[in-house]
């Protein structure tokens, strides 16, 4: 990877009687960076930094977000347009490849994308070693780690043309080994993927239709799920992001790296937002209890805090959740569902957030994860796939991230540092002298 980050002058630090001058780099958008790599060895010191927050640990050309503004860009683009405008292949080919695609270019990929829809028959067989009742995310983490002993060479291998079929394999598996936890759970057959539908016409295909009567496929429904795995399609260095390329940094199969992905995202605090906001919305239950619901919320002491709304990253509303606010409306008019007593719920904490000046000083904005919540709830998926819908989506990104990282040769494996705080050295006593 072309470095690109430009020298923006140096960063004075006076420490245990010590002064070193340290870089400062400037990227296309955002803060400065101060380059602290030779810190250790200048001054014997480290940097504490929990979470990793204030630390950059990679220069990326795929994704920007300031958090600030409300801006997220894919390659320069502004999600909001990619949105609109395009869909959800043509952005897997943006973030695997730097720019928007030529008509032929797209066919191609699509082509390749839909060919490789098919799983292993023996992979198949994976999942009859699973408990019916088991969540979707714990079998999707198998599945996808159980592709490296199909693949074994993928994407570390350093012919970049194998590399670019692996990348392709992810993408076009990823749904029908996800429809498949879906039928498992429900003890339906499986759906074979059908290669004259869109990428998200098969998805729904998969997840939906039964052999006993045709399955028709709403295209509203088919533009909304496009748009749901769009938004979620890659978000910088989150911690499933950070999970996959720390992953791949050891040399692990690439496969492996991606199956670390779906295991990180499947905490609430990450993923796991969207069903933990929609399992707030059945906790409230019914509309008179939303005023009840919302005092707590504003009272730190009740222990309540309020699933959907905020972000760690946007102090502003979310760009995502402008998108996803109208194709909730446009699935919920679909459907008919505007007097779904959930659903109410949840529209009337959208109107208290978006008016009460509580809410509004705090930026307590509605997020991506509670609109798509209402959405997936509508369209009929079962609240525990909400995070493997996530995972289908941001596989994209990890690939585009891991690829990134294996072609950037000032990576290394990740190591973290840490300050130690335990007990200080002592000798070993004897069992018969404790």
């Amino acid at each position: 990877m072309e470095n690109k980050v430009k020298n923006a002058g140096t960063a004075r630090l006076e420490v245990a009687g010590r002064t070193v001058d340290l870089p400062v780099y400037s990227g296309t958008h955002g803060p400065n960076v101060i380059d602290i790599r030779k810190l250790y060895a200048e001054t014997d010191h480290f940097t504490l930094d929990p979470g990793f927050t204030s630390t950059g640990s990679c220069e990326s050309q795929i994704t920007f977000i300031d958090g600030d503004e409300g801006i997220l860009l894919h390659r320069g683009y502004p999600i909001e347009q990619l949105a609109e405008k395009s869909n959800y292949l043509e952005l897997c080919y943006l973030l695997l490849n730097g720019e928007l695609p030529s008509k032929t270019q797209f066919d191609t990929f699509s082509n390749e994308v839909r060919n490789h829809t098919l799983l292993h028959t023996q992979q198949d067989k994976f999942f009859e070693g699973f408990r019916r009742d088991s969540h979707p995310m714990a079998m999707l983490t198998g599945a996808v780690g159980g592709m490296a002993a199909f693949y074994p060479g993928a994407m570390g291998n350093e012919d970049p043309e194998e590399r670019r079929i692996s990348s392709i394999r992810l993408i076009s598996k990823m749904p029908t080994i996800a429809a498949r936890c879906m039928k498992y759970n429900l003890g339906q057959r499986f759906v074979d993927p059908q290669n004259k539908l869109s990428y998200s016409e098969n998805f729904l295909n998969m997840c939906f239709s039964v052999t006993a009567e045709d399955y028709e496929i709403n295209p509203i429904l088919a533009r909304a799920m496009d748009r749901f795995f769009m938004l979620h399609a890659d978000h910088e260095q989150n911690a499933s992001t950070s999970t996959v390329r720390l992953v791949a940094s050891s040399g692990a199969h690439p496969f492996a790296a991606i199956a670390a992905g779906v295991a990180s995202l499947w905490g609430p605090s990450h993923g796991g937002a969207n069903e933990a906001a929609l399992r707030q919305l059945r906790e409230i239950g019914s509309l008179d209890k939303v005023p009840e619901f919302v005092k707590m919320a504003k009272d730190k002491s009740s222990g309540i805090r309020l699933m959907g709304f905020g972000h760690r990253v946007y102090k502003n509303y979310d760009p995502r959740a402008k998108v996803m606010q109208k194709t909730c409306y446009e699935v919920l008019d679909a459907l008919d569902l505007h007097d779904h007593p959930l659903l109410k719920v949840a529209m009337e904490l959208e109107r208290i957030a978006l008016q009460d000046e509580y809410f509004i000083e705090k930026k307590l904005y509605p997020n991506v994860d509670f609109y798509s919540g209402i959405i997936l709830e509508a369209m009929g998926f079962p609240t525990k796939m909400f995070t493997v819908l996530f995972a289908v989506a941001r596989t994209v990104g990890w690939i585009a991230q891991l690829s990134e990282m294996l072609e950037d040769p000032t990576q290394k494996i990740g190591r973290p540092r840490q300050i130690y705080t335990g007990a200080a050295m002592r000798d070993y006593a004897p069992i018969t002298h404790r």
